[in-house]
């Protein structure tokens, strides 16, 4: 694929966002929340949301590194029977108020890039509303020309719903795009819309996951600048 760059969509949760550093200590909470105190229900609940409790750290494979809320309701409730809609506002109500670690300086890293030009998006399988809370704390929701998250109705990743969306928002051609994320989810999308993409390292899959469907896998988001730079010569 050839051309310029002239924008660039974000995953949110591992490639803006450190996930284990942001995602790991509130999980534990969640888990032992459903599971009421039960010590067998937390680790059978740890053990389908792929999470390692000892260490607080999510397992590459795990189902909350790119599944949907409603995907993370189905799995909690084949262990803890209940409401999928009260479970999703209970754990949509929790996630908007998580500490979230940004993986650079985002404030820096987006101002690169609207100096270069570019058109800036956000594509998430988090819920639209506490992914605009995250980004609102970081302070770099307004660098943003679209946020979608899966209840957008542009359906969520590996689909590439949401990445047609920005094409259409920002009126650019999908061979003009990046798709910049930390899971296999993130670069199917990609490479379903026709974009580039770019694998980063600051969410639990390896370099070596990520490498065989990205164009380039960078430790973070705060090389991106340079690459684009690169690419654009």
């Amino acid at each position: 694929m050839s051309g310029e760059i002239a924008g660039v969509i974000f995953d949110k949760d591992g490639t803006l966002f450190d996930f284990n550093a942001t995602w790991g200590v509130w999980s534990a909470g969640m888990i032992s929340d459903l599971a009421a105190g039960d010590a067998a229900t937390v680790a059978r609940l740890a053990e389908v949301l792929g999470y390692d409790l000892e260490n607080r750290v999510f397992h590459p494979g795990s189902l909350v590194i790119a599944s949907t809320v409603q995907e993370l309701a189905d799995a909690v409730l084949r262990v803890v029977p209940g409401d999928k809609q009260a479970l999703i506002a209970r754990m949509n109500a929790r996630a908007a108020e998580v500490g979230q670690v940004p993986a650079a300086d985002l404030s820096h890293v987006m101002q690169q890039l609207r100096d270069m030009g570019l058109r800036l998006g956000v594509a998430t399988n988090d819920a639209e509303a506490p992914a605009r809370k995250h980004l609102d704390r970081a302070g770099i929701t307004s660098v943003f020309d679209f946020i979608a998250g899966y209840d957008s109705g542009f359906g969520g990743k590996p689909e590439p719903g949401q990445l047609h969306g920005f094409c259409a928002a920002t009126g650019l051609k999908a061979e003009a795009c990046v798709m910049v994320g930390d899971s296999l989810h993130d670069l199917h999308a990609g490479r379903a819309a026709g974009m580039r993409t770019v694998g980063v390292l600051t969410g639990p899959a390896p370099a070596a996951e990520l490498a065989p469907f990205a164009d380039v896998v960078l430790n973070s988001v705060a090389e991106l600048p340079d690459w684009i730079a690169g690419m654009n010569r």
